[in-house]
């Protein structure tokens, strides 16, 4: 078994890093305060050919193969955590089923401008009574014969806030549960879509988290995706990959947080020592560090199974559970080696602490990810 990163994704991995502590991890806080991301950080992803990183050439993209994705997503989420979660939902959860189960016409017409950067995408499947279960989605579509005409409500929409592409889940008749949905690819700037607000949250603030109106919308019928009713498989496939790269930004949380950790221990001095001179310090760090390189190699696995064509949907369960823990972990940890200065807004630490706490929601909850992982034992 070769554990080892490639050339080629080392190269990935090495030039992201660079750009994101340069350019994007001192724009962090600033981002937070202000609740939105400097249009900078979106020329960079552009510049680096990310937003279509893991997609072929024939469509736009940069041709990575889909750990070299991760890496970056990683990367990212290590100097900013809501530059990673952008780049997580626009490429995981809008590209990546348009790309697998979009038309020729479909993917022209929406994938290339959301590969080059042009449009950024969005999930639209959450609503205020549909979550994990997405079976009871209320968000209902007609058939008129040359058109759908949807109506319904989204809410917690990643990116939805730039309006740009987002893929949306609705069903033809509630009482079917999951057997009635389909989805369809919308254009958010369409008539009767209205952004009603962008949430104020705990974390991510420079994440857009956004709640819609969907009053009358028309869509040709072109805009399906995939088949009628195939929606509930169009979700799940998608998600298996989302949770891969939220898993990714909880590495990169969670490797901030011991990074902090490490040098304020090396550099603080009590009793006449300095912090790392001092066992319970080193404990914590030893058990941050192990935690965190475990879900890593779960996280990366995940990935190459994806990547390859390989069943993935308990290992990417496995690899959000883990990471989003270890995430948790060790902000929990560093804010605690920091002392008083951790619960300052000035420590960079207290942000990580508030960023991670969502990586154990989104994207299905842990319990959700268990329940995954558990129903994966008894197939076959």
């Amino acid at each position: 078994m070769d554990f080892m990163l490639n050339e080629d994704q080392r190269l990935v991995q090495a030039t992201v890093r660079e750009m994101a502590l340069a350019e994007i991890a001192p724009r962090a806080k600033e981002a937070d305060r202000n609740h939105r991301l400097d249009p900078k950080v979106l020329s960079l992803l552009t510049e680096l050919g990310l937003w279509g990183g893991a997609y072929g050439e024939e469509w736009g993209g940069s041709g990575l193969d889909y750990l070299s994705y991760i890496l970056a997503v990683e990367e990212l989420s290590r100097a900013c955590a809501s530059t990673g979660v952008l780049l997580a939902a626009h490429s995981s959860l809008c590209c990546d089923p348009i790309h697998h189960f979009g038309t020729a016409a479909q993917k022209e017409r929406f994938l290339r401008p959301l590969l080059a950067g042009e449009k950024i995408g969005c999930f639209l499947l959450t609503e205020a009574g549909a979550g994990s279960d997405v079976g009871a989605l209320g968000t209902k579509f007609e058939d008129r014969g040359d058109h759908y005409w949807v109506n319904g409500s989204k809410q917690f929409i990643t990116n939805g806030g730039y309006l740009g592409t987002g893929v949306l889940f609705a069903t033809r008749d509630k009482t079917l549960g999951n057997h009635g949905l389909s989805a369809f690819v919308l254009d958010l700037t369409e008539p009767g879509v209205s952004l009603l607000k962008n949430e104020e949250k705990l974390g991510i603030r420079a994440s857009y988290t956004s709640a819609f109106a969907l009053d009358g919308v028309k869509l040709p019928k072109d805009r399906l995706l995939g088949q009628p009713d195939q929606g509930f498989k169009i979700a799940m496939e998608t998600l298996n990959g989302g949770r891969i790269s939220i898993a990714a930004q909880a590495l990169g949380i969670g490797q901030a947080a011991l990074d902090l950790a490490v040098n304020y221990a090396r550099d603080r001095k009590q009793f006449g020592q300095a912090l790392q001179e001092f066992q319970g310090i080193q404990f914590k760090l030893a058990e941050m560090t192990s935690r965190l390189e475990a879900a890593r190699l779960m996280t990366y696995k995940a990935a190459w199974s994806k990547g390859g064509g390989h069943p993935s949907a308990q290992a990417s369960a496995m690899a959000k559970l883990l990471a989003s823990e270890a995430a948790n972990f060790c902000a929990d940890q560093s804010l605690q080696i920091h002392g008083g200065y951790g619960y300052s807004a000035e420590c960079e630490v207290e942000r990580l602490y508030r960023d991670a706490r969502i990586t154990e929601i989104y994207e299905g909850t842990s319990e959700i990810q268990k329940i995954v992982i558990a129903k994966g034992l008894f197939k076959g």
